[in-house]
């Protein structure tokens, strides 16, 4: 649970040079991210971040602060001074010249506090953006209104899709409070208007489309907090029929291996809803490379949070584990490189119900009457005739023919052969036989330990291969 510590020559790192583009079938396995850099302080979490060998970097935002000398107005041409203030810090640039990066604003870099699209420079503060990641001159992204934007990295089987969301360009107004002593601030209140949005038209359709194409893994990297919904500040739950508009999507596009990642906040923390899309939706922040507090400070109220840092400066570091039952790791590390919380996941507790979470062929159409396994799962305790491609065999006495290829996923739905009706056309060398192939099978449809589905076979009359 502990990336490389800073320590590590970076001449070692120079060697090695970039390991991942998105045109490049290379399997990603170590992910670094984070957000929030004040380009006037030193950063030298960027050292560890360097040390940890990443094969890719995630900048969500505030990659520079425009607007923190308040005597200043901020103009495109500041926006540009400051990038070039970043682009010269020695860690970054080290970081620039070996790993490759994908990169989201938010309101500092944007260039100013808390702003949406009322900002006057944003088209310009867009261009600065792609000058500064070096977006091609002739790339679509240059023409698009936002930032917005998405990559699948390695090959099928072990795809992570990154996708990096606008929540600036197109954000409708906040709406303020009154000043609260006791948070000594005055709180963003809910904006429940019809027409509010946080992502804008094109982009929620841009999002759709994206949630569509395969991947094993996918980071849904927001600026702000999209899980964590008590602090007074920005987040998803000041845009609350937004938040749900998105939670939504997940759900009806089937996007399996979801995973939020955040920033903004000056402190890093890890969040969980489980009941929002279906699967346990993780919001992972990490903020600040430079910004957080150097001092003990209570955590803020997030009756969500299963980790956090709340002080101290801080990265996120996840780590891939494709081998079989494939695993994600994701932990929080401090600037020496040291992991001071996280957690770790199987992809297949990260699995969708919706119409495109898997890729699994359907076979012929069910008949009237002959259920599908999400249909028939419904029926606990009724006796049904269920049909589904076999897509893997388990067991060594009751064999196990699932409707998934991970027996442990929530949705799988297993028909179970029990010993004493292993003969005939049911004999185990036949059944073994049967991955790819439709059946139809009735019986009495249970619910498992797992919360899973299965129906046991009676007798060899309740059992058939179904011809194409």
């Amino acid at each position: 649970m502990r990336p490389v510590r800073a320590g590590l020559l970076f001449a070692l790192i120079v060697a090695l040079g970039p390991v991942a583009r998105a045109d490049d079938p290379k399997v990603l396995t170590r992910i670094a991210f984070g957000s929030c850099v004040d380009q006037d302080k030193p950063v030298p979490i960027f050292g560890a971040i360097a040390a940890a060998k990443p094969d890719l970097l995630l900048l969500m935002g505030d990659n520079m602060y425009a607007d923190l000398d308040r005597k200043v107005k901020v103009t495109p041409e500041v926006i540009r001074e400051k990038y070039a203030q970043m682009a010269k810090v020695p860690g970054f640039a080290k970081l620039k010249a070996t790993c490759p990066m994908l990169g989201t604003w938010d309101d500092h870099d944007y260039g100013k506090n808390d702003a949406g699209a009322e900002w006057e420079h944003k088209d310009a503060a867009q261009k600065e953006f792609h000058d500064f990641f070096e977006t091609p001159a002739d790339s679509p992204r240059r023409a698009q209104k936002g930032v917005y934007h998405a990559e699948v990295y390695g090959p099928p089987g072990k795809r992570v899709q990154v996708i990096m969301l606008d929540t600036r360009y197109f954000r409708s107004p906040l709406k303020k409070g009154p000043f609260d002593a006791k948070l000594r601030t005055a709180p963003y209140l809910p904006n429940t208007d019809a027409d509010a949005t946080m992502l804008g038209t094109e982009q929620w359709k841009w999002l759709e489309t994206q949630l569509k194409k395969p991947a094993e893994l996918r980071l849904l990297v927001s600026s702000i907090q999209v899980i964590s919904d008590e602090h007074p500040f920005e987040k998803w739950a000041t845009f609350p029929k937004e938040r749900e508009k998105l939670y939504a999507l997940l759900k009806s596009t089937g996007a399996s291996g979801v995973m939020i990642l955040s920033g903004d906040r000056h402190l890093a923390d890890i969040s969980v809803d489980p009941t929002a899309i279906g699967y346990p939706l993780y919001d992972v922040t990490s903020s600040g490379f430079n910004q957080s507090s150097k001092n003990w400070r209570a955590p803020e109220q997030n009756s969500k949070r299963v980790g956090g840092m709340p002080h101290g400066d801080n990265f996120g570091f996840i780590t891939i584990d494709w081998t079989d039952n494939p695993r994600v790791s994701v932990q929080i590390c401090d600037e020496d490189g040291d992991t001071t919380c996280g957690f770790k996941v199987r992809l297949a507790t990260l699995k969708g119900t919706g119409t495109a979470a898997t890729t699994a062929p359907a076979g012929p159409k069910p008949p009237e009457g002959v259920l599908t396994p999400a249909e028939a799962a419904k029926k606990a305790g009724e006796t049904v005739k269920v049909q589904f491609v076999v897509q893997s065999i388990g067991g060594k006495a009751n064999l196990y023919l699932n409707s998934d290829k991970d027996f442990r996923a929530k949705d799988n739905f297993a028909v179970v052969v029990p010993v004493k009706v292993q003969k005939g056309a049911l004999a185990k060398g036949d059944i073994e036989k049967l991955v790819g192939a439709t059946i139809r099978v009735t019986g009495k449809v249970e619910t498992n330990k797992q919360g899973s589905a299965t129906l046991e076979v009676a007798d060899e009359k309740a059992f058939e291969v179904v011809k194409e």
